[in-house]
């Protein structure tokens, strides 16, 4: 049953991210395993989302639940390249005619890599999918983003670089297991400029322990220091099996009568405020970017009306009715077992698809009018009927509540958040799952 907007405010601003739809702890073994090329064979294919997924990391972070591991060997990199290859052939036989319009490499951290390992992972791309030219970004870190492996970046025509600061303060990085230092942050940053990469993301993270007003504004400042294009403020979230989770932390200060979730508000709003005063344009909860940069029309890395072909073990893929992807875990272990069944893969299983969540009506519903709500662009409710045939306020009469409450605004056909609705985006995401996939998340047995 869906709860009433006030019962679902009473909740609190931060109960879960929803960067993606249904989320992986919903996904479960098929009980019918699909054919890669008819999971595809009735897609539109052309303008596809490519994702290539790097499993690996320097150092495991307190709060990171990606599905990623520390320090692997080197044997076990180039296996997983090899394993890579293996599955792009597979991959490319079986969508046939396709093509592309962006690619992002993520991770974990894919500078992890050394430059020639990188560099075997773009001739693939290239090979494999016609990648040259295409907007591409590319996630790295402070330790990794050396001169050499930028150098790469830009002259494989990567157009964004997107690297996680997190904070500017070594005390406060050092709260959450994060060993870096400024002078090797500065260092980081100062190369990706030089290099001449033309797209620079920074990462924050607010709510960190001891974190104040004062140290918030601190790394803010900092950051525009080399006028990112874009910034993403990450409220810091508690997860299972996460190192913060395992230690059970929270920030509350009964002394003041705060609560963590005021803390991160107050930060969350200070961070807003700071930067649409200094030339930066709000495109969600967290993302900001210059201004004086054109607005893209769909929200970035939603792929809200699917089309996203995800290469790599953790990568995910989404057709219409098909999400899927390889097991996911969080702990080291759960982790490790899943990328060396990866690398063990012979190419035939690369065209079974074994693990996912097939998405009803309903679901692909749900999917698009929650990942439009929360993004500036808002829910086009005439696009929503071309799409479904539908009316989304007749599907989810509870949307009609939020302009009630100046949460949103209903104006020329679309259903925009305003500000005190954007804060609430971790609440509004969740209050459109279904109980179905609410369900099968609750019941997930993280490893």
């Amino acid at each position: 049953m869906t709860a009433t907007l006030p019962e679902l405010l009473s909740g609190g601003p931060y109960q879960s991210y929803t960067y993606g739809y249904p989320h992986k702890t919903a996904y479960r073994p098929l009980t019918r395993l699909v054919p890669l090329r008819d999971a595809w064979a009735a897609e539109n294919r052309q303008n596809l989302f490519l994702y290539l997924h790097i499993p690996f990391c320097e150092m495991r972070c307190g709060f990171c639940n990606l599905f990623t591991v520390a320090n692997a060997p080197v044997s076990l990199e180039r296996a997983y390249l090899d394993a890579l290859e293996r599955q792009m052939e597979v991959v490319r036989d079986a969508l046939d005619v396709a093509t592309f319009s962006r690619l992002a490499i993520g991770g974990g951290t894919p500078t992890y890599l050394e430059a020639p390992e990188l560099e075997r992972v773009f001739d693939l791309l290239d090979t494999h999918f016609g990648v040259a030219g295409l907007p591409a970004s590319v996630e790295t870190s402070p330790a990794t983003a050396t001169p050499e492996r930028l150098r790469l970046l830009a002259e494989r025509g990567v157009s964004r670089v997107s690297i996680g600061i997190q904070s500017f303060l070594e005390s406060e990085v050092r709260g959450v297991g994060r060993a870096q230092s400024n002078a090797e942050v500065f260092a980081a940053l100062d190369g990706i400029r030089a290099a001449g990469l033309p797209g620079l993301n920074i990462d924050l993270i607010y709510g960190l322990a001891h974190q104040t007003p004062q140290t918030w504004l601190e790394s803010l400042e900092t950051a525009l220091t080399w006028t990112p294009e874009e910034l993403f403020l990450y409220p810091l979230y508690v997860r299972p099996l996460t190192g913060i989770g395992r230690l059970g932390r929270t920030w509350d200060d009964e002394r003041l009568g705060r609560t963590w979730d005021d803390e991160r508000l107050e930060l969350y709003r200070l961070g807003r405020d700071f930067l649409l005063s200094r030339g930066y344009l709000q495109t969600s909860m967290r993302r900001f970017q210059k201004a004086s940069l054109p607005l893209e029309s769909e929200p970035e890395y939603t792929c809200q009306l699917d089309g996203m072909v995800g290469l790599g073990c953790g990568a995910r893929s989404y057709t219409r009715h098909l999400h899927y992807s390889s097991e996911y875990a969080v702990g080291r272990v759960g982790v490790r077992e899943i990328i060396q069944d990866f690398v063990e893969q012979p190419a035939e299983r690369f065209g079974q698809i074994t693990h996912g969540i097939h998405l009803s009506e309903d679901e692909r519903r749900r999917r698009y009018a929650l990942q439009s709500l929360l993004h500036i662009s808002g829910l086009n409710l005439r696009a929503y009927q071309q799409e479904f045939a539908s009316d989304a306020l007749a599907d989810f009469p509870q949307l009609a509540t939020l302009p009630e409450t100046d949460l949103a605004r209903l104006q020329t056909g679309t259903l925009t958040l305003t500000p005190a609705g954007l804060e609430q985006s971790d609440a509004l995401g969740p209050w459109l799952y279904s109980p179905t996939v609410r369900k099968l998340s609750e019941e997930y047995e993280w490893s």
